[in-house]
């Protein structure tokens, strides 16, 4: 990837060093743009609106890649630029399209530590469209994709066949009451709810929250490593990550694959919106796995 890539995390200076560069693209991802990027935005920076544009309509499904290599054109993204991300809700809906990327084949991506809330606490500049109309970069690309990694996806019936197996663990990185099954969905989506409560027999409940720090930023790699390998996910198991609809298990994901190395981890990203609304798929309660 060429000795002037710093590696799949960046932080706010390296990037106020970098930003000037032609081939660097910085790109904030959004659950909701207007109450973040439409309010005001790195300078520069594009937009992915999560719920428009990663998100294939009417299936339930993440874009195909010739709905990324659109999305990409249309950012005036080249193969080989070096994409930065970061986002609303602490950058979960950024290390889920860093995911897509990943998938996809880009080399060049990295997340932005302590993404937009890290930015605008140290005091950055910012800046503010003036439409709400969706920006479009100044030359548009003919970005393609050249390959598919699926093995940084699982689905239903893959998580079914391994809830027995010894070599495989599951994580589930939403919060304790929500793993408990005393909530069916997080404050931040009240409106959107499994039929039932609790998570997967034998899931292991380790929040994305515990690996970060009160600023965003991601905890050292020596502190990761024993957060994880303490309860006994460990690099020579396959790990399995989910969440809600996959935006939180995304951010565990990267910590786990890129940050400390592990060699199977994988999204289950249809995650707690479809197994908790599966006929007949098992269900745990409490704080047990």
């Amino acid at each position: 990837m060429g000795a002037d890539y710093p590696g799949p995390l960046v932080s706010i200076e390296w990037l106020e060093a970098n930003i000037k560069r032609s081939d660097v693209k910085v790109i904030e991802v959004d659950y909701d743009p207007a109450t973040a990027y439409f309010i005001g935005h790195i300078p520069g920076a594009l937009l992915i609106d999560w719920k428009r544009d990663l998100n294939k309509y009417p299936e339930r499904d993440i874009i195909d890649p010739e709905g990324f290599e659109r999305l990409m054109s249309r950012l005036g993204v080249e193969n080989g630029d070096h994409v930065i991300l970061y986002g609303d809700y602490n950058n979960w809906f950024a290390a889920f399209a860093y995911w897509v990327f990943k998938m996809y084949g880009h080399q060049r991506v990295s997340l932005l530590d302590g993404g937009r809330s890290k930015w605008i606490a140290l005091g950055k500049p910012m800046s503010r469209p003036a439409t709400r109309e969706p920006p479009r970069a100044e030359r548009e690309s003919r970005y393609r994709v050249v390959t598919v990694d699926s093995r940084y996806r699982v689905f239903f019936l893959d998580i079914l066949r391994k809830l027995n197996d010894p070599n495989t663990v599951l994580v589930d990185v939403r919060s304790p009451e929500e793993y408990r099954g005393d909530i069916t969905a997080p404050p931040e989506y009240p409106e959107e709810q499994a039929q039932r409560g609790g998570h997967i027999p034998g899931a292991l409940n380790i929040p994305w929250k515990q690996a970060v720090r009160d600023d965003g930023s991601f905890k050292s790699p020596e502190e990761l490593r024993s957060l994880y390998e303490d309860r006994g996910v460990t690099p020579d198991k396959e790990v399995i990550v989910y969440c809600r609809i996959g935006e939180r298990a995304s951010h565990t994901w990267f910590v786990l694959k890129e940050l400390l190395g592990y060699p199977n981890v994988a999204v289950y990203d249809g995650s707690w919106s479809e197994w908790g609304n599966m006929v007949r798929a098992p269900v745990k309660k409490g704080d047990e796995p």
